[in-house]
């Protein structure tokens, strides 16, 4: 069962994140960009768009939509995921911010 502090962890740990504070809560970022945060107590992560639609399908009581602004974003069960599913999940969302060659370099 994954928690707050393994999101935590994980999204710290990848290459150039860093953690800033949004209204009280934490967002991970990469320079300016976010890939993953939390909303009203829920993990939310900027998942592929393809990935996130078949993990809606899939896993409804894991993961559901969250539109933030005009980006489509996937809320996250965190209690529901194993450690190393989160972190495949927090690498994905990491990998649709940064450039491919810093993706690429991370292995």
């Amino acid at each position: 069962m994954a928690t707050l502090d393994d999101l935590r962890r994980l999204s710290l740990a990848l290459p150039g994140a860093h953690e800033v504070t949004y209204k009280g809560a934490p967002w991970f970022n990469v320079g300016r960009k976010t890939f993953a945060l939390v909303w009203n107590d829920r993990a939310v992560l900027k998942l592929d768009r393809a990935h996130q639609d078949l993990l809606f399908e899939i896993r409804p009581d894991v993961f559901q939509p969250c539109k933030v602004a005009t980006v489509h974003w996937s809320y996250v069960d965190l209690a529901a995921l194993e450690d190393a599913e989160l972190e495949t999940l927090v690498r994905e969302a990491w990998t649709q911010i940064v450039p491919k060659k810093v993706s690429r370099a991370a292995g």
